[in-house]
C-alpha cells in the first residue's frame, strides 16, 4: 500500500457495497493530511483493504472519478486530484460514511468547548441530565478561507470525556465519535430547514443580518438508543445544497 492509507470500513450488508466503499474512500481523500501521497493503492490492494471484490472496487472508483476527486491513468495508476474539493453528494443512501464524507474537506477552527447546562430546547434529547459538553466550531473553505458554516455539538459528558479536541480540528464529529471514541452509532436523524441569520451567525459567516441560511439538526444515537450528540449547524445559503437520490429497488 502507498503512503496514502484509506480509513477502515465496517460494511453494512443492507446497502450497496460499492456505494459504502466510495463514500469511505471519499471521506479519506477529503480529510487527508496535506503531506499525504496523491497516489492511491492499486485496485487489488484497495479491494483487499475494504474486503470487497475488484469489480466492486472498480465501480466505487468510477463514482469518485466522475465526481472529479481522482484521475486514472493506464499503466501509471490512480491519483487524487490535487484540487479535489467537497461537493454535494451524488447519492445519499443512509450510510454513516456518506455523512462523514459530506462533512469532510473543510478547515475547522474550534471556537469554544466545555460543559454547560443542557439548553432548554435540547432537554428532550438528554432526559435527566444536568449538563452536556458543548463544542463550537467554524468551518471554512480549504482554499479561499471563506466561512461556509458554523456548528454547535452538544455531546453526552461520558462520551465527551473520551474525545480529543485536536481530532475535531481535522475530523467531523461523526468520525470522531465512531472512529476515535468507538461509539457504535445505530442511527442519525437529520432535519434541514430555512432560517434567517441571527447576529452571531451573520458575524461568523460574514453574511448580512437576517439573510437566508440553512439550519441543520442532526441527532446521533448509540446502539442502546441513547442520544450521544445533537449537532446544530448553520450553513450559508449560497454555499450548501442538500440532495437525496432515491433508487428504485
Amino acid at each position: 500500500m502507498t503512503a496514502f492509507a484509506p480509513d477502515s470500513l465496517v460494511l453494512n450488508r443492507k446497502l450497496p457495497l460499492w456505494y459504502q466503499v466510495s463514500q469511505s474512500l471519499r471521506a479519506s481523500i477529503l480529510g487527508r493530511a496535506p503531506e499525504a501521497s496523491l497516489r492511491l493503492p492499486t485496485e487489488e490492494q484497495l479491494a483487499a483493504h475494504y474486503g470487497v471484490s475488484v469489480l466492486t472496487m472498480r465501480q466505487a472508483l468510477k463514482e469518485l472519478e466522475e465526481e472529479g476527486l481522482i484521475s486514472r491513468h493506464r499503466r501509471r495508476g490512480t491519483f487524487i486530484e490535487p484540487g479535489a474539493r467537497r461537493g454535494a453528494p451524488r447519492r445519499l443512501l443512509g450510510s454513516i460514511d456518506a455523512i462523514v464524507a459530506q462533512q469532510s474537506g473543510e478547515r475547522t477552527t474550534i471556537l469554544a468547548h466545555g460543559p454547560t447546562p443542557v439548553p432548554g430546547e435540547l432537554a428532550e434529547y438528554f432526559p435527566g441530565a444536568a449538563e452536556v459538553v458543548m463544542y463550537k466550531r467554524l468551518r471554512c473553505d480549504g482554499e479561499s478561507g471563506e466561512p461556509t458554516n458554523w456548528a454547535e455539538n452538544a455531546v453526552r459528558p461520558d462520551v465527551a470525556a473520551r474525545l480529543d479536541v485536536a481530532d475535531l480540528e481535522r475530523w467531523p464529529m461523526t468520525k470522531g465519535l465512531r472512529d476515535a471514541v468507538g461509539v457504535r452509532i445505530s442511527r442519525i436523524t437529520d432535519t434541514v430547514e430555512a432560517r434567517l441569520a441571527d447576529p452571531p451567525t451573520a458575524e461568523l459567516l460574514r453574511v448580512p443580518l437576517l439573510s437566508p441560511i440553512l439550519h441543520y439538526t442532526g441527532v446521533t444515537y448509540d446502539e442502546a438508543g441513547r442520544v450521544v450528540d445533537v449537532a446544530r449547524i448553520r450553513y450559508r445559503g449560497d454555499r450548501f445544497s442538500f440532495s437525496v437520490t432515491v433508487d428504485a429497488e
